[in-house]
């Protein structure tokens, strides 16, 4: 049964006017009093200045206050007026803003006329004075406008220039290793042919050496070789 009740307490209540006026009455009461003492709680754990001004639906006062009443609504009364001040900004420095306004879009009115000019539009007001001042500054403009060109081209052309002497040093050092690799293989060729040279030189001597000795030594020799041959061991 007691778990039963409690289930009902814990249901949530709908919030709206309460149409028992007795019921209303009492609901009134206890939430005004659990009411003041958070209100009462939140004074002393956090040491704040709290007022609370309740008024029933039959017109009854109630209030509380952590300190005095009357300080904490003259304190209230005091800030509202400075958030007040701080919303709507003073007449004086409204006039400044305007005039700062009026001063900067002159300035713009006159500086986008200017340039239409020099574009060469908006030029039938001009008086002969005036044309020639334009004349004299468009040509002003035209003769820097020159002379950054050609400074810039001369940039480029040094630049040119500078890349063409890297590419003519790599290309000298390029063709002198191609160079001394050319002469390597030439040298290894001249060397070549002077060794075939020697060889062939070497075995034409040992043929006229043989030529000349006879057929007595080459019997000589084919017997001392059969001789040598016969005393080899047997390695079977």
């Amino acid at each position: 049964m007691s778990c039963k009740r409690l289930m009902m307490a814990r249901e949530k209540i709908q919030i709206k006017k309460i149409d028992n006026a007795t019921a209303r009455q009492v609901t009134f009461s206890k939430r005004r009093r659990g009411l003041f003492k958070k209100a009462e709680e939140l004074s002393v754990l956090c040491d704040a200045d709290v007022a609370l001004i309740i008024f029933s639906s039959t017109g009854k006062l109630f209030h509380y206050s952590s300190s005095s009443m009357t300080k904490i609504l003259e304190r209230h009364s005091l800030h509202s007026k400075n958030l007040e001040k701080l919303d709507q900004p003073s007449l004086e420095l409204q006039l400044v803003e305007d005039a700062n306004y009026a001063t900067l879009s002159k300035v713009v009115s006159e500086r986008t006329l200017q340039l239409r000019r020099l574009r060469g539009e908006e030029l039938h007001n001009l008086s002969i004075d005036e044309l020639h001042q334009l004349e004299k500054s468009l040509e002003s403009g035209l003769g820097r406008v020159v002379a950054k060109k050609g400074e810039v081209i001369m940039n480029e052309i040094n630049r040119l220039q500078e890349k063409g002497m890297q590419l003519k040093e790599e290309n000298d050092r390029l063709r002198q290793e191609m160079m001394e690799v050319s002469n390597a293989r030439k040298q290894i060729h001249t060397d070549t042919e002077i060794v075939i040279g020697e060889y062939d030189q070497s075995s034409e001597s040992i043929t006229n050496i043989s030529d000349s000795a006879g057929p007595s030594q080459d019997n000589g020799s084919s017997y001392t070789s059969l001789k040598l041959g016969c005393r080899l061991p047997y390695r079977g």
